[in-house]
């Protein structure tokens, strides 16, 4: 929850609830379009036995409308997918070990070459694009019908699949330097 506030929050100050005494602090609160639900799994001799949904930002009535929008309910499957597709690539997530991982300096760098790869390197099946006339391939096969296409393509952010040594040899623009004094 305070990794979510701290993203998604504002200093809010409250109302005096009387005329006299010293008027509240200002409280850090979540901001009103912040929706937040947790899934509670029981199991008994490895079985599931009971899901309980437990939300901790916004109103019932709010998350259901937001996901029955996209025909969604509240449940785990996408951060266990999230999860996955972030353990499998950077150990130190993945494990409880004594890594270089174990800091937030030691996470930074292998997940920002994960996200990388998973961006411009990796087609997406979703994202494929027909192609104006089928190409041929190189052996008896069928032609490729289909072009295949990254998250990066898709947001126009690049033309082609890149390499990895493409994504990694990038140099982006320099960034902001702290000021001194």
């Amino acid at each position: 929850m305070t990794a979510w506030l701290a993203h998604s929050g504002s200093w809010v100050h409250l109302p005096r609830r009387r005329a006299q005494g010293p008027a509240p602090k200002p409280r850090w609160m979540p901001l009103p379009p912040l929706l937040y639900a947790q899934v509670g799994k029981r199991d008994r001799r490895r079985r599931l036995v009971g899901v309980r949904h437990r939300l901790v930002f916004g109103t019932l009535k709010a998350v259901q409308q937001r996901l029955e929008a996209h025909g969604w309910q509240i449940n785990t499957a996408f951060i266990e997918r999230q999860n996955l597709t972030i353990c499998q690539p950077v150990a130190a997530v993945g494990r409880r070990g004594m890594t270089l991982g174990t800091g937030e300096a030691g996470l930074g760098q292998p997940l920002a070459s994960d996200h990388g790869s998973d961006y411009f390197c990796l087609p997406h099946a979703a994202l494929r694009q027909p192609w104006p006339e089928p190409v041929p391939t190189n052996g008896s096969g069928s032609a490729k019908q289909w072009r295949p296409c990254t998250p990066a393509m898709a947001a126009g952010l690049t033309d082609h699949v890149w390499t990895l040594r493409e994504v990694l040899r990038f140099r982006g623009p320099p960034w902001p330097q702290p000021q001194m004094w």
